[in-house]
This record gives structure tokens, C-alpha cells and sequence, in this order.
């Protein structure tokens, strides 16, 4: 008998997939918007899977979410106290988000229940954080609870999907959005939203329109990036400063400010890899500097085809390298 294994392949773009081992399905549902799975792979350990493509996996989550929040939160001039969350649901957001002594209350609005129930369910990595009783969990659109909003925040988060085609998340990443944000900051308040890939190929088509589209509306904005090995690219960040002298902060002040603002270690970001992330190619500060779209709802940003059934099981012959389409079989 021929040993079997299954593979999970996601179709990057045209002409370009990226196929990894699956040890075992833990968990799967559908929600009311998207596709929802938890697995257990080989490279990457156990891994979370909406709509077909990774959205974090155990080995390198943490940097990720460590490089979203942590250069916004501590660029704040004395420690946020407020702090809003656009997205979010798996918890890892919330959780470093929380590990700020001077936060008081995080507000978390997901406009998808079901998939925070099953990241309550299935990641126990954020417990701590769902429990925390300075977290406000909200389950809505996070546009129109921000809208609401009667009080103001120190930093906003948006842990976004990607503005993919057929996607929730169109009008989250246009000018009327972002101006709407910058009325329900406080002096000084800071934004930061995930961008997308900031890769070779991928980023003139979110990152670097996002930057200039926040360059409209906040006075000093910088982008970001940092290699995440589960997404097979460099990824993307944007951040912006309601008030300039907040856009600049040494190596040195950034490990000065962990040391004071944040409650146990962290395992990526410090003075030396903060400064790194800032340090951008020729060739994306040239897409940068030659960039003239302003996005909105007429002209939005498409990261990807939003394809049903992108998340494809496959089983292979563990003696086969083959990589013929015709000895793979779907199987999910």
C-alpha cells in the first residue's frame, strides 16, 4: 500500500500557488461571511484558515500582530489609555493590545460571531485576552460602531482582511474612511492598519495606495513592512500621526518604552528590529514616491481575486513529487 498525505494549496494569483502539508483537520465551520478552518500542518504548526488562505499560524503569529500594534502604541506620546480594534477576531490583536499597563479600555469590534466564538474555542494562546475585563468585545461592523462612538481613542487598529474582490472590507481602506477614523482620535492619537503584501510583485496594489491615500488625511504617515514566513511574502503596514512629533522614535526609546509601557517579554520587536522595519527598498520608496491613487468607494484597492473554493485538500503520494494536476484529487 502507497502511504498517502494531504496537502493544502492556496492559489496566490494566476500561475503561482503555494501548497502545505496538512497533518489534521482540528475544527471547521461556516460562518454567515466566510470559511472558517483550524489545522495542524508541518511547517508552520497549527494554523488558522478563513476563506482558503492563512490568516495566522502558531509559528509566527507573533510577529505579525507584534508589528501591528506595538509601533503605533508605543509611538503614543505617554501610553494609550483607549484603544479601538477594527477587526480582530481571532484575539491575537486584543492580546497584545493588552500587555500595555496604561491601557483602560480596548474596544474590539468583529463584524463575524461565529469566528470569534470558534478562536475562543479552538486558540487558547488568547484566552487571557477574551477575559480580560478591560476588553469590550463588539460583535458588528466596526465602520459603524466607530461612527457611533461617543468617546475618542488614544491608537485605532485595523487588523482587516484584505480588501480582496467580493470581499467585506472594500470600504475600509478608502479616504472617507480614514477621515472618519481621524475624528475619533484624541491629540495625538495615532492609527495603523495592515496593508497587505509589501513584496516585490504585491505592493503597488494595496500597501502603497494606502499609504498615499492616509498621506491625504494625516499629516505624517510611514510605511512598514516585515517578512511573514506563513503568507510566502513580505507584509505591509501603514501607519499615521494625528500629530508629526509622534512619527519619530530612536531604537533606543522604543526598548526604553517596552521596558516601562509593556507587561512581559515580547518575542519579536525591539529598538534594533523596529528601526529595521521602517528601512524600506529603492524600489518600493520609487512606487512610493510616483504613487497617485487616492482610494475610495468609486476606486477602491484589490489585493485578490476573490475565488470560491481557493482553499483546495489535495492527496499526493508521499513516493511522488509529481506535481502533475492530474494525479491530485480535491478532497474537501
Amino acid at each position: 500500500m502507497v502511504a498517502m498525505s494531504k496537502w493544502i494549496i492556496e492559489d496566490l494569483e494566476d500561475g503561482l500557488r503555494f501548497s502545505y502539508k496538512l497533518n489534521k483537520l482540528l475544527a471547521s465551520t461556516q460562518s454567515k461571511f466566510q470559511q472558517v478552518d483550524v489545522c495542524e500542518t508541518d511547517p508552520f504548526g497549527r494554523v488558522l484558515i478563513i476563506d482558503g488562505l492563512i490568516q495566522s499560524s502558531q509559528l509566527d503569529e507573533h510577529i505579525y500582530h507584534e508589528c501591528l500594534v506595538h509601533p503605533a502604541m508605543l509611538a503614543h506620546a505617554t501610553g494609550p489609555k483607549r484603544v479601538f480594534i477594527g477587526g480582530g477576531g481571532e484575539g491575537s490583536t486584543a492580546r497584545e493590545v493588552l500587555r500595555h499597563k496604561s491601557v483602560e479600555k480596548c474596544v474590539m469590534v468583529d463584524i463575524d460571531g461565529d469566528v470569534v466564538d470558534f478562536c475562543k474555542a479552538h486558540l487558547p494562546e488568547n484566552a487571557e485576552a477574551f477575559a480580560d475585563p478591560r476588553l469590550d468585545l463588539v460583535i458588528d461592523d466596526c465602520k459603524v460602531q466607530l461612527e457611533k462612538a461617543t468617546e475618542k481613542f488614544d491608537v485605532i487598529i485595523m487588523d482587516l482582511d484584505d480588501p480582496l474582490e467580493g470581499g467585506p472590507c472594500f470600504w475600509l481602506y478608502c479616504k472617507e474612511f480614514y477621515e472618519m477614523c481621524k475624528s475619533k482620535l484624541n491629540p495625538g492619537g495615532i492609527l495603523v492598519t495592515q496593508a497587505s503584501g509589501a513584496g516585490i510583485k504585491q505592493h503597488k496594489a494595496v500597501l502603497s495606495p494606502v499609504l498615499h491615500t492616509l498621506k491625504q488625511v494625516f499629516p505624517a504617515c510611514k510605511a512598514y513592512k516585515e517578512s511573514i514566513y506563513s503568507f510566502a511574502d513580505q507584509w505591509g503596514f501603514v501607519i499615521a500621526h494625528s500629530d508629526p512629533k509622534t512619527a519619530s522614535i530612536s531604537a533606543e526609546e522604543v526598548d526604553s518604552r517596552i521596558a516601562a509601557r509593556i507587561k512581559g517579554e515580547i518575542k519579536f520587536l525591539d529598538g534594533e528590529s523596529y528601526t529595521g522595519a521602517f528601512c524600506l527598498s529603492m524600489e518600493l520608496r520609487k512606487t512610493f514616491a510616483a504613487e497617485t491613487r487616492v482610494l475610495s468607494k468609486e476606486n477602491p484597492a484589490i489585493f485578490l481575486q476573490h475565488m470560491e473554493g481557493v482553499s483546495k485538500y489535495t492527496k499526493e503520494s508521499d513516493a511522488s513529487e509529481s506535481t502533475d494536476a492530474s494525479k491530485r484529487q480535491r478532497v474537501a
